[in-house]
């Protein structure tokens, strides 16, 4: 174990036993509650940089996403593409004041903020070699956001994979990571998910520290030649276009058994559930489109997880924002239950 790695052990076992873990095992599945139904605010700040990929976050998109029945925004963002790459590994400052105007906006709006870290390749790649620059980002994020009321939840980080996939990469990882935040903010609530691209059927792929303030989340895109068909970032997608779903029996027990299974690993683990991604590209037909959503979120909230849709105003975009109006069936899928 490096030095670094033991520091950062040591700091979370410190938080863990001084006291300043207040929070019950209800507080948290509580928390994970008042998260409700929300929506990504996606391709905009996860891009190198905001706009870069067609999608800039405009101040209109919370009072809109508020009003329309949703209660959080997930926002998905690249902090490595705004950090040095060279220790302390500063965060631009005007990058930092970007994030506070959104958080604003959205706290103003009364919805509550997942915000994470996405896009970390350099962690996916090089674990141990890139732990000093994700702890320090973190510990920059935590500081800087300690003292935002509960409205503010953290993420760790989005889909591990890659070497964080083997042996037992990524549990070693959550630690030293959770410890940079916990140094500030020793019992806001945050999201952890397995490796694996947070699939679910990965969640016995790690193991969590003993912190009663942790949620887990898993993302969902299955069935996949459904729900990328036609997406130019997935090879001979194309091919695909024109599957649809139709919500029988078999495609919607395909469903229920993937998520009975994560009901049964949470229930035994005691954690609550976020359902951080989900979505269709809109190369599907509206039709199936809606009728798979509106299944993803009926099954989802039978079991008491909270979800956001991926996502808002893209590819795979509730939101119209050339026509700025909603994909009512798509809309009425993800709220009219």
């Amino acid at each position: 174990m490096n030095s670094l790695f033991a520091k950062s052990l040591l700091a979370m076992c410190l938080v863990a036993t001084c006291g300043l873990h207040v929070a019950s095992a209800e507080d948290i599945f509580a928390a994970n509650k008042a998260l409700g139904r929300g929506v990504n605010l996606g391709n905009a700040l996860e891009a190198p940089k905001e706009g870069e990929w067609g999608m800039k976050i405009e101040a209109e998109y919370f009072p809109l996403i508020k009003q329309a029945g949703f209660d959080h925004v997930r926002l998905p963002v690249k902090w490595t593409s705004h950090a040095s790459k060279t220790e302390p590994f500063v965060v631009e400052p005007a990058f930092f004041e970007r994030i506070d105007q959104l958080l604003k906006q959205a706290e103003d709006a009364k919805l509550k903020v997942v915000l994470n870290h996405h896009h970390f390749e350099e962690l996916d790649k090089n674990p141990k070699g890139e732990l000093p620059r994700a702890i320090a980002i973190w510990k920059q994020i935590a500081t800087r956001y300690k003292d935002r009321g509960s409205f503010l939840v953290f993420e760790l980080m989005n889909e591990p994979h890659e070497e964080l996939n083997k042996d037992n990469a990524w549990t070693e990882i959550i630690p030293p990571l959770l410890a940079a935040v916990r140094e500030s903010n020793p019992t806001r609530p945050v999201i952890i998910g397995p490796p694996f691209w947070n699939g679910m059927w990965a969640l016995s792929k790690f193991k969590l520290p003993d912190d009663p303030n942790l949620i887990v989340t898993v993302h969902y895109y299955n069935p996949f030649k459904f729900t990328h068909q036609g997406a130019h970032w997935v090879k001979d997608s194309a091919p695909w276009i024109g599957t649809k779903w139709t919500g029988d029996e078999k495609e919607l027990g395909e469903i229920t058994k993937e998520f009975d299974a994560t009901a049964k690993w949470a229930k035994e683990n005691n954690r609550p559930i976020y359902l951080g991604e989900f979505g269709a590209f809109s190369k599907a037909d509206d039709e199936s489109r809606a009728r798979w959503t509106k299944a993803i979120t009926g099954e989802a909230e039978k079991r008491g997880w909270s979800w956001a849709y991926w996502e808002f105003g893209a590819g795979f975009g509730v939101y119209d924002r050339e026509k700025k109006a909603w994909h009512e069936s798509l809309k009425d899928g993800l709220l009219k239950h």
